[in-house]
């Protein structure tokens, strides 16, 4: 049975779920696309990787370098982990569009084009956030669209990268 667990970070409540060896879900409380029913199945006990997970939010929540990634399980067709794999090679305080995670997509399957209304999809229901960033990703002009944390959370998402990434360039 799969196994869920709580913290609370500068942007509130986050619930983590794993199937006891990896993380598979990471989410805002209550934010777009939170399964609650699913939730409601799962065991509440404290786990590795779980402790793993929260020690990877208080160092990216501190601006500090991660250099390791939890062990993760994404579930999802194979079109959605694709997206999710390109995702996380998104580096920190780096954003991409819709439009260029779609042209890749395309490139890597031999396709003429891919609809960034999909990738915006797959984005969108991302079940391990920030540590699979999707708050990386722009619209077409550089708005700030489609994140299921909601909106300001993605803005202090990027902004606190910004000033990381600034603070180190200035240390250089």
């Amino acid at each position: 049975m799969d196994a869920v667990y709580h913290v609370l970070s500068p942007l509130g409540g986050i619930t983590l779920t794993s199937d006891g060896e990896a993380l598979t879900g990471l989410w805002f409380d209550g934010q777009k696309h939170f399964p609650e029913r699913l939730i409601a199945d799962f065991q509440s006990k404290p786990l590795p990787v779980f402790e793993e997970a929260e020690r990877w939010l208080n160092l990216y929540f501190s601006g500090q370098e991660l250099g390791f990634t939890p062990p993760l399980t994404l579930r999802g067709t194979p079109f959605q982990r694709g997206v999710w794999e390109i995702l996380r090679a998104i580096p920190y305080g780096k954003t991409v569009t819709y439009g260029e995670i779609a042209a890749q997509i395309a490139r890597q399957n031999n396709l003429p084009r891919m609809s960034a209304q999909a990738v915006g999809s797959a984005v969108g229901r991302n079940p391990i956030s920030l540590i699979v960033p999707c708050h990386r990703v722009l619209g077409a002009n550089g708005s700030l669209t489609g994140y299921a944390g909601g909106i300001e959370k993605k803005r202090f998402l990027l902004e606190m990268e910004k000033q990381t990434t600034s603070k180190e360039a200035l240390a250089d």
